[in-house]
């Protein structure tokens, strides 16, 4: 079984603030990092980093991609299905608070170029029973997800960041659906964020689909048609958020992946994000599999 992430590439560009900037307000940051990031990569790396054998395909910009291609290959992530385009990479602008919180915006830049073809070429070297996971930052969602599932591939969709393309997508195609209290609320149009409230609603909507939903300090929680299993955070000072939730995909996945049952997979995943939390960055805050075991 192979593991196929078709995602977004950013080079994140991350300032240290007092307080997230607000509207007609001019502020300065204290520092400023550039770190590779995006969804996608984030993602591959945490897998890559539990132990997965991880293959990336999307997009980088010819010129600035190269930072992002290489902390890929260091990793032993295949990189042969990210195309070079003659645009930027796409980049965030991320503003991070004394708490370690933050807010992100978004240029989608060579990840909004891939198109139909490239995706249909892509999938060919892939079968039946491989894992795609996806996120919500490259273009064509609804399309790679249609073609996944015509091959018999088991779809994990992190639905992140919520827009109107995500409503484009056959949900009820996906495996696992991992989100969190926000992204689910929006996702079902209500504006409670109540945990049992989601559950029931996700579940309901989704009836054929596994359901991670995570909830920041109250942890997570699994469910699907059989059972459902709590799983609480592992404590540790915060300095900065930016992964923890791509860090928690890919530690799950690559968990599920290897063998391991749900309630150990989501553990795995609970302790890589506590890890991740306690560090600066994106990708390099993502722990290795062995600082998990002597956690």
């Amino acid at each position: 079984m192979k593991v196929l992430n078709f995602g977004s590439l950013n080079l994140d560009y991350v300032y240290d603030v007092d307080h997230f900037v607000r509207e007609g307000e001019t502020i300065s940051s204290m520092d400023m990092n550039i770190f590779c990031g995006g969804k996608g990569l984030n993602q591959s790396v945490a897998l890559a980093k539990a132990g997965a054998k991880v293959y990336h395909a999307g997009a980088v910009g010819s010129a600035d991609g190269g930072m992002l291609l290489d902390t890929l290959s260091s990793l032993g992530v295949d990189i042969s299905y990210i195309e070079r385009y003659d645009i930027s990479s796409g980049h965030a602008i991320i503003q991070k608070n004394k708490a370690g919180n933050n807010c992100i915006l978004l240029y989608g830049g060579a990840n909004q170029n891939i198109d139909k073809e490239f995706i249909k070429e892509v999938l060919k070297e892939f079968d039946s029973g491989d894992i795609l996971l996806l996120q919500n930052e490259i273009s064509n969602l609804a399309f790679i997800i249609d073609e996944g599932y015509a091959k018999g591939m088991r779809i994990v969709l992190n639905p992140s960041p919520i827009n109107e393309k995500i409503f484009e997508c056959d949900i009820e195609k996906v495996e696992y659906l991992i989100l969190n209290e926000i992204e689910a609320a929006d996702i079902l149009g209500i504006t409670c964020i109540d945990e049992d409230e989601l559950v029931e609603k996700l579940t309901k909507r989704f009836s054929n689909t596994k359901i991670v939903l995570t909830l920041g300090e109250k942890g997570s929680v699994y469910v699907d048609k059989y059972e459902k299993i709590k799983q609480e955070i592992y404590k540790t000072e915060v300095v900065d958020t930016t992964a923890a939730g791509d860090t928690f995909t890919g530690y799950f996945i690559a968990g599920i992946t290897s063998g391991l049952d749900v309630k150990h997979a989501l553990k795995q995943a609970a302790m890589a994000s506590s890890i991740a939390v306690g560090r600066k960055g994106a990708s390099p805050s993502i722990p290795f599999a062995k600082e998990i075991c002597e956690k």
